[in-house]
């Protein structure tokens, strides 16, 4: 799989209860050392079909990345982490049935001992859909759609094919 140079990946264990046969995968985005976002992706497999997954395969992810406080509360942030994944799995051109899954906006900010500490705000994107394949079929697709969903998340944009990405960062300070 040829990876945008941004992604740190690996294989993970794979939930062993869900389904008889399953494969994981994590990510980070970075920059330089940095990590400005980061996700998971797993691939399951029944070869008795699940009614809920309404397929034999279910691709299930959970993408994160810190936002600024402005869009942290835009009440638009929720649709449109909702249709980073939709586009990007439409762009790759990956078949796909049942999605569903939530885009969350989380708040923290520190107090006491450690409220020298800056407010964080994150997105979260937890989605499944039923990937349209065959056994033997090719699941690229909606690997290349998941590795642009990361890249989203984390405020990269999606690549043309052979074009070079730009570094994140200028002086130490974050893009958004």
């Amino acid at each position: 799989m040829p990876w945008r140079p941004e992604l740190a990946v690996e294989e993970i264990p794979a939930p062993q209860r869900i389904a008889p046969y399953a494969l994981a995968i994590a990510a980070e985005v970075l920059d330089g050392d940095a990590e400005v976002g980061s996700g998971r992706l797993v691939l399951l497999h029944d070869p008795a079909g699940n009614p809920a997954w309404d397929g034999t395969f279910r691709c299930v992810t959970y993408a994160r990345a810190d936002v600024d406080a402005e869009m942290g509360t835009d009440p638009l942030l929720a649709p449109v982490g909702w249709s980073w994944l939709v586009d990007a799995l439409d762009r790759r051109s990956a078949d796909y049935g049942s999605p569903s899954g939530t885009v969350t906006a989380v708040s923290s900010q520190s107090f006491g001992s450690m409220e020298d500490d800056p407010q964080r705000i994150e997105v979260e994107i937890r989605a499944s859909w039923t990937p349209t394949i065959n056994l033997g079929s090719d699941i690229a697709a909606h690997v290349h759609a998941w590795q642009d969903l990361l890249c989203m998340v984390a405020g990269l944009p999606p690549l043309p094919e052979g074009v070079v990405p730009l570094p994140l960062s200028r002086h130490g300070k974050r893009r958004r």
